[in-house]
């Protein structure tokens, strides 16, 4: 999978990972992929319900180690 911007999120709890993510999506153009890895195990649930009160679409989410990926791809507009 390709992604447009990297966020490293890991060492950070919840809810700084989201704010994070949300921030670097606001500076995105619509339809770029985002990137954040995090090993806050409450991501799991954290990031699926902000992208789908924000309007982003959730592509992908695995783990690699203890390390949690999740490819996002920015929705419309500023949300």
């Amino acid at each position: 999978m390709t992604w447009d911007e990297d966020l490293d999120a890991t060492g950070l709890l919840c809810p700084l990972p989201v704010l994070k993510a949300r921030k670097h999506l606001m500076a995105m153009a619509p339809g770029a992929v985002l990137l954040m890895r995090a090993d806050d195990p409450a991501a799991v649930v954290d990031v699926p319900h902000f992208c789908a009160e924000a309007g982003h679409t959730l592509i992908e989410q695995h783990s690699e180690g203890a390390e949690l990926r999740f490819f996002i791809r920015k929705g419309g507009s500023s949300a």
